[in-house]
């Protein structure tokens, strides 16, 4: 994993700036979305969306795709990985499934994985999708993918 820095002046001061961005995870039984950020943190993107047939599917190809991701110039810093719950924040049915996701592919990276609150996001992305995409079996392609950017620019706007 290469990581760059950038040098940026600041008056009579010099700061490095690291350049790498952070993969955004939104993990479903059917498909697992990504999204990744610019070089800067500051902004998030959807990536792609992934079907999967078992969760070991699911590790295997986004370890997969983070390989790729890492032999890039601005490498990977950092996962963030959508976190279910209940509205009144206790534990559903998926945040075990998504927990054990986490745990199977902390095993296969190096790149240090961290959780972020997804409640609401699904309704989120497809209420945004909704606007320019009147088709829902195009938005149902895209809607994964734009969950978990909205988790990664939680995440980052949180940073």
């Amino acid at each position: 994993m290469r990581q760059e820095v950038s040098q940026a002046m600041c008056g009579d001061r010099n700061y490095n700036i690291w350049v790498m961005r952070v993969l955004g995870v939104d993990v479903g039984a059917r498909r697992v979305g990504l999204a990744i950020s610019d070089a800067s943190r500051t902004l998030a993107r959807p990536l792609e969306t992934i079907t999967v047939s078992s969760q070991a599917d699911a590790v295997q190809r986004v370890a997969r795709r983070i390989g790729q991701l890492d032999s890039e110039d601005d490498a990977i810093a950092a996962i963030v990985v959508g976190m279910p719950s209940r509205l009144d924040g206790t534990p559903s049915e998926q945040t075990a499934q998504v927990r054990a996701f986490i745990a199977l592919l902390e095993a296969r990276v190096r790149t240090p994985i961290v959780t972020e609150d997804e409640r609401l996001t699904s309704r989120e992305a497809e209420s945004r999708l909704a606007l320019r995409e009147k088709d829902w079996r195009a938005r149902k392609k895209q809607i994964d993918a734009a969950a978990a950017a909205i988790i990664l620019q939680d995440y980052l706007d949180e940073q």
